[in-house]
């Protein structure tokens, strides 16, 4: 048995945890679960916190389990939330559970015959029969409403200027969650629950429940919830959260997102979300202090975290599309680009639309008077013969070339380079 505790503690891991635990879990295996919301159909990396933890929990040796509320979920936990949330259907929440399990096997094994494989459970399986007045009766009187009152999410939103106040729909969320573990505990052996720091109290109210209805103890552990150097919110960039579904953030823009977090985050991030040992991360910590301009902690990052959730296969797609911008790339290497990173990588260059029937157009007509990549034609033919012009990563000399069909990427794009850092995007229509 690994220390599991241990573990999470100097990887900085750990915000909460009930006394007891640490000993509990180093008696021998035992079971422990995360719950996750099924309100997408995919995973963000604000999840991957507490699936890491999981992670770490079944290599130490212990049983993971994966809890999906696909009854919670119609509901809606009013930690962190400002106002009630949309309740969800039967159908979108199967299709939402469905996704998330394909996504949670790339962390957790949940196939092999090892006795502590993953199991991925859906409280509505144990909730959809449950009757509300065989709820309130069983469940219901074992918790005070003076304590659930006392819980930080009940206050918060109770105190807020909201006029809308909380709806008894969401006060009854840390009853149903606490249920959760209470079924757990009885019927897979789960005796630990874990999850971000806003879930303290919702995990402490099924321990209780266990408590006070089994006569038994149960334990609970949270992470730190994941913060910026600067303040910023983690995992949210302009254009919204970054998910590990591929179709809502590319491979590319995910392994960018790591690629330019700050040396302070890097640090921290390295440890939170990757499997590589204390040792390793100290080396590459120590490297990259000694030449902080070559970011050995942000590519080592990208790297781990961008295979783990993309394989290694997209991850070299992507290391090949960082380079187009920055790197010598080939122009082989720009036409294997499918085109959504095709216009990712070039997202933000100054774009120009031509008429496909124009072509095949000398080049310096097409740079200079059917677009402004130059000025003049003098100032482009200029450059043409002291080689600072390429076409589609193809360096270009000749003033009289003529550029036709043949250079048009996925039949519809010239990209067209003036000196090493200036690019220009052409749209044949």
């Amino acid at each position: 048995m690994k220390n599991f505790v241990e573990e999470l503690k100097w990887r900085g891991m750990i915000q909460d945890i009930m006394p007891g635990t640490e000993e509990k879990l180093m008696e021998g295996p035992t079971g422990a679960y995360v719950g996750i919301d099924p309100t997408a159909d995919s995973l963000h990396i604000g999840h991957m916190v507490s699936v890491m933890i999981l992670k770490h929990f079944q290599n130490c040796g212990h049983k993971p389990f994966a809890l999906v509320g696909g009854a919670t979920g119609m509901i809606g936990d009013p930690s962190m939330k400002s106002q009630e949330r949309n309740l969800l259907d039967e159908q979108t929440l199967a299709h939402n559970v469905a996704c998330i399990k394909a996504q949670l096997s790339k962390f957790l094994d949940f196939e092999s015959d090892a006795p502590n494989r993953a199991e991925l459970v859906n409280n509505y399986d144990w909730m959809k029969n449950y009757t509300f007045l065989d709820f309130t009766r069983d469940i219901g009187k074992h918790i005070t409403v003076n304590y659930m009152m006392a819980k930080d999410s009940v206050k918060k939103r109770l105190s807020s200027e909201s006029r809308e106040g909380m709806s008894f729909t969401e006060f009854t969320y840390q009853l149903l969650q606490g249920y959760d573990f209470l079924y757990l505990y009885e019927h897979k052996g789960c005796t630990l629950q874990m999850g971000g720091a806003d879930q303290w109290g919702n995990i402490t109210t099924g321990s209780e429940l266990i408590r006070r209805i089994l006569g038994k103890e149960a334990f609970a552990l949270t992470c730190p919830l994941i913060t910026k150097a600067d303040g910023g919110k983690f995992g949210k960039t302009e254009k919204g959260n970054i998910w590990l579904d591929p179709e809502r953030t590319s491979p590319y823009q995910f392994y960018q997102f790591w690629l330019n977090v700050s040396d302070e985050d890097a640090a921290k991030y390295i440890k939170i979300f990757t499997m590589l040992g204390k040792e390793e991360i100290e080396e590459a910590v120590r490297q990259h202090s000694e030449a902080p301009h070559l970011r050995i902690l942000q590519k080592l990052l990208a790297k781990e975290i961008t295979v783990m959730v993309h394989g290694q296969e997209e991850f070299e797609k992507a290391v090949a599309a960082s380079g187009m911008l920055f790197g010598n790339a080939t122009s082989e290497a720009l036409k294997s680009l499918d085109e959504k990173t095709f216009l990712q990588v070039f997202d933000g260059v100054p774009t120009f639309e031509v008429a496909a029937d124009k072509f095949p157009m000398n080049i310096i007509d097409l740079l200079s008077v059917e677009t402004q990549v130059f000025p003049s034609k003098g100032e482009c033919r200029k450059m043409l013969q002291g080689g600072g012009v390429s076409i589609n990563k193809d360096k270009v000399s000749d003033v009289s070339a003529n550029i036709g069909s043949e250079s048009f990427i996925d039949g519809k794009y010239i990209l067209a380079q003036r000196g090493k850092k200036n690019y220009y995007l052409i749209i044949v229509k």
